[in-house]
């Protein structure tokens, strides 16, 4: 209960600055006239309304939705270096889209955003399938190297396609290195519905995904069944992970910070881990995209870089400190 009021505070704070801190100041006073009582006359008032409120938004849905990939792809594989960024499922969205920006010539529509999700679908399954954890004889070391390899080829991927296509390099720009500052433009209130979609099945599935962790033999003893199980969760992971990806951008290792500490808070409840990644992650995003703001004024740092300095150093620590054991 401590760590959930904690986490609220700490949201709502991230909240206040994303909307009064940049490089226009802004007072409560004008946050609340933009909210109830706008006045298009008010530059203050404009700012809020047009950019840091869409802007706000799309935080909340990246961060809850990669905090809450990032757990499920940790219980399902029990791999602490399991992350949306790491095994490439944000690249595949981001390569779908590209695509699809590509043959259509329409970068900003709900279209082309609802790319992300066959995208992250394929990728998923295809780190899921070449990491072993179909049969039960994925590690962390071998899921993570399928994820590696499927995130450089995606890449690369995309990076043939700017060469040879000039016109799609801006469209590049953001879905390589992911940013809050195109949100407006996003479709954001279908993204948020599904996210609230694939929270749900992941809240439904969590029993039956801490059961899978015991391993496949007792899992079906105790009445799981292991392939609805993966199924399900690879649904959870490609709803949460599209919807980020559809209005940030492909960030990185957010979905590798949030899980640990989550899990460290709710002593190992997944439903109890999901609901605290949800409000850390969103808060953590949020966050780094107002320092990102404020550090280089008037310009900005991508929150996808920001993450990256946080999360770099992250995932060399987590993996220092996997046993021989655990790394088979």
């Amino acid at each position: 209960m401590k760590s959930l009021t904690g986490l609220a505070l700490l949201l709502a704070l991230a909240m206040a600055l994303t909307l009064l801190v940049g490089v226009q100041d802004a007072s409560l006073g004008d946050l609340w006239r933009a909210v109830f009582a706008f006045d298009p006359a008010d530059p203050a008032q404009v700012v809020i309304r047009s950019v840091r409120l869409p802007r706000l938004v799309a935080g909340l849905i990246a961060g809850a939705g990669l905090g809450m990939a990032g757990t499920i792809m940790q219980a399902v594989t029990r791999n602490p270096l399991a992350d949306p960024g790491l095994l490439g499922v944000n690249a595949g969205a981001a390569f779908a889209v590209v695509v699809g920006a590509l043959i259509s010539g329409y970068s900003d529509s709900g279209m082309i955003a609802a790319l992300t999700f066959p995208g992250a679908a394929l990728a998923s399954a295809a780190v899921f399938l070449l990491g072993g954890a179909r049969g039960g004889t994925a590690g962390p070391v071998r899921l993570t190297l399928a994820g590696v390899a499927l995130n450089a080829l995606l890449l690369s991927l995309i990076s043939a396609i700017i060469l040879s296509r000039s016109e799609v390099l801006e469209v590049f720009r953001f879905w390589v290195t992911g940013s809050l500052a195109q949100a407006h433009s996003r479709p954001l209130a279908m993204m948020a519905g599904t996210l609230l979609l694939g929270s749900v099945i992941a809240l439904v599935a969590a029993p039956r995904i801490e059961a899978l962790a015991l391993g496949t033999a007792l899992a079906r003893g105790l009445g799981t069944r292991p392939g609805r199980v993966q199924l399900a969760a690879l649904a959870a992971i490609t709803l949460m992970t599209g919807s980020a990806v559809a209005v940030a951008g492909p960030i990185a290792f957010l979905g590798l910070i949030v899980p640990p500490l989550a899990r460290r808070m709710a002593r190992h409840v997944l439903r109890r881990e999901l609901i605290l990644s949800a409000l850390l992650g969103a808060a953590i995003i949020l966050l780094a995209d107002t320092l990102g703001r404020l550090i280089v004024a008037p310009a900005e740092i991508r929150v996808g870089i920001m993450t990256a300095l946080i999360g770099a150093p992250a995932f060399i620590l987590i993996a220092r400190r996997l046993t021989p054991g655990a790394t088979a």
